[in-house]
């Protein structure tokens, strides 16, 4: 005689799962869900909302349809064609970046241009792209409160107020280091913490100067001078100074301050990419959303070399 099937596993029997008593069959455990891209949007908003963005800048989606499933995300800071590979390789889904791909209008997408040929990859390989520029760098856990926290300021306060945010949150930062030290040594706790790139760090000042209160800003920090002396910080870091700005803000300076420590565009902003990732799979956890999320292991760094003198 045939055993008979009742529909109860031995996990029915031990408690690890719950016969369905409507079919006879046994309901999977409760497990997270993927979730669809619609739904991981709600979670970016609530980390950093776009109305935390520039009013010049374009962040959102770019590519993607919000219905459909999403179980593995990439951060990177750049959509260059490199990265757009790495992430299609890795089986991504959504790729979020922080600098936009299309910040400046075009008349095409046609395949014949950089722009283009990544369009057509991200669409053609059904992977999403979206960016959380100024707004995540305005936002509380953005990219200036992560370079800030990681040279261990204390005390932090937005450089300038965002229009629309918290009074936590806006562009830059600023505050106190423990104890004070020197430029010198300042300079080489910052060329420690940030990715390896071919530019280095660059610092304008006396090296034995001493240094306290530290203002920073991740990406291209040269208009915020006037914020920047109305601090009265000691030293400034930021990337992309340019001679012109730079110069002038050395002739402003008082009693040579504030110092001046340029770094990479690109480094400045990689540090926010791991607790960018942290801060979204918390929150898609807790929705109870089952994402991978991995950060690029792409250096976007457009410089390979540098030559210097000695």
């Amino acid at each position: 005689m045939e055993p008979v099937n009742t529909g109860v596993t031995d996990a029915d029997r031990d408690g690890s799962g719950t016969p369905d008593t409507a079919s006879g069959e046994t309901a999977a455990p409760d497990k997270p869900d993927a979730p669809t891209l619609g739904q991981l949007l709600l979670a970016v908003e609530e980390l950093w909302p776009e109305s935390l963005a520039e009013n010049w800048d374009e962040v959102g989606l770019v590519a993607g349809r919000p219905a459909s499933p999403v179980t593995r995300v990439m951060f990177a800071v750049d959509p260059t064609l490199e990265v757009i590979e790495e992430a299609v390789e890795w089986g991504a889904e959504l790729l979020i970046t922080h600098h936009p791909l299309l910040l400046k209008g075009v008349t095409s997408v046609a395949a014949t241009s950089a722009k283009g040929k990544a369009i057509h990859r991200l669409i053609e390989s059904g992977t999403a792209l979206l960016t959380v520029h100024t707004n995540g760098d305005s936002a509380v856990g953005g990219v200036s409160d992560v370079l800030a926290d990681a040279l261990g300021l204390e005390d932090v306060a937005p450089l300038t107020a965002a229009t629309n945010g918290l009074p936590e949150e806006g562009i830059g930062r600023v505050g106190e280091l423990s104890e004070v030290t020197s430029l010198g040594e300042f300079a080489a706790r910052v060329f420690g913490i940030l990715p390896s790139v071919a530019g280095g760090v660059r610092v304008s000042g006396d090296k034995d100067g001493l240094v306290r209160r530290v203002a920073v800003c991740g990406g291209a920090g040269d208009s915020l001078f006037n914020e920047v002396r109305a601090s009265n910080a000691d030293v400034y870091v930021t990337a992309d100074l340019r001679h012109h700005p730079a110069s002038e803000a050395r002739e402003e300076a008082v009693n040579g301050r504030p110092y001046l420590i340029d770094v990479s565009h690109f480094a400045s902003e990689w540090l926010w990419l791991p607790a960018a990732a942290s801060a979204l799979g918390n929150v898609l956890a807790d929705q109870g959303h089952d994402v991978e999320i991995q950060v690029s292991t792409t250096n976007s760094d457009p410089w390979d070399f540098i030559l210097t003198p000695g």
